[in-house]
């Protein structure tokens, strides 16, 4: 009898244990094999207005990498060899196009990744030749020629979003829908915003300007800032002593009360200028991140607006 019992016990005892065991089975499978973590997209961009875009559509869905912190020459800039492991590794890698960024093909070609897309935001957009800047006529043109400075017309914008859009849920369809979503509430946001800056320009009857580089015929056009004259026409060029005399005589003569200087340049020439003329020099940014305040797109047209709309008043 005594011997029966403890073979019962015996049984009662595995019988308990292999219940446990099954209990905690499924928390010993959960951690050898634990649920996998979608990695965000990998996505290079050129400057930080397309980081800010991008990441506006993409959300906690992509991981964006901007070439440009915004205080280089977009023009000039020489691609580091931390910038091909980076577009090695993307997915994506979005430009503005136009010739913008003279130096992306070959960034591309030594990435060697055959399975990057590029995506060109100024597709569609209708470009601005860089003449006829003193009567406002500036001609529209195609996709070959013209100023690649579209961001900065809010209107542009929205194109160059849709085009980040439609390449987001190309290489992510499940969540297409969110992607729309979060390009629907941003056009919103830049529809209020414009509609607030025109209403701040609005008791402004003289808005003549004179730029230091043509990167605000679009800028200028949307906000209907009048571009009187450039103190150079190309990027990384110095203008010669006659062509400067000539600006001097010209903000004396017609009474042009700003310059408008960028932080991505020496402030020598605009300041000189400003000396021998009593001309406010104002110093506005094309690229988010060069000046204090204008980390977001959104905060970079505020910033300039206001920043002429004060001076200007």
């Amino acid at each position: 009898m005594r011997a029966r019992l403890s073979s019962l016990t015996c049984v009662q005892w595995v019988a308990i244990f292999a219940a446990g065991i099954s209990s905690l089975w499924p928390g010993i499978i959960q951690a050898t094999n634990p649920p996998k973590t979608i990695e965000p997209i990998q996505i290079v961009v050129t400057i930080p207005v397309l980081k800010d875009l991008t990441e506006q559509v993409g959300g906690a869905h992509v991981h964006v990498l901007s070439l440009l912190s915004g205080l280089e020459n977009e023009h000039t800039y020489s691609p580091k060899p931390s910038d091909i492991i980076a577009v090695r590794k993307a997915r994506l890698l979005v430009e503005i196009g136009v010739g913008l960024e003279v130096w992306v093909s070959a960034l591309v070609k030594n990435a060697g990744s055959p399975s990057l897309r590029v995506i060109t935001t100024s597709k569609g957009i209708g470009l601005i030749r860089d003449s006829g800047r003193e009567d406002g006529q500036q001609a529209e043109d195609d996709q070959h020629d013209g100023n690649p400075h579209i961001w900065l017309d809010p209107e542009n914008a929205k194109i160059m979003l849709r085009h980040i859009t439609e390449a987001l849920i190309k290489v992510d369809p499940p969540h297409a829908s969110e992607y729309r979503d979060n390009q629907a509430a941003y056009l919103r946001q830049l529809d209020q915003l414009q509609a607030d800056l025109l209403e701040r320009l609005k008791p402004i009857s003289d808005r003549r300007i004179m730029v230091y580089h043509p990167a605000w015929p679009y800028f200028a056009r949307r906000f209907g800032f009048r571009i009187v004259d450039e103190v150079v026409t190309q990027s990384g060029g110095e203008p010669s002593a006659h062509h400067l005399q000539t600006l001097i005589n010209r903000i004396r003569k017609d009474r042009i009360r700003v310059i408008v200087s960028e932080p991505q340049i020496s402030q020598k020439i605009p300041d000189m200028l400003a000396r021998e003329t009593g001309a406010r020099v104002v110093v506005l940014s094309p690229l988010p991140g060069a000046v204090p305040g204008t980390e977001t797109y959104v905060d970079l047209l505020r910033y300039n607006v206001m920043q002429l709309a004060d001076a200007l008043s």
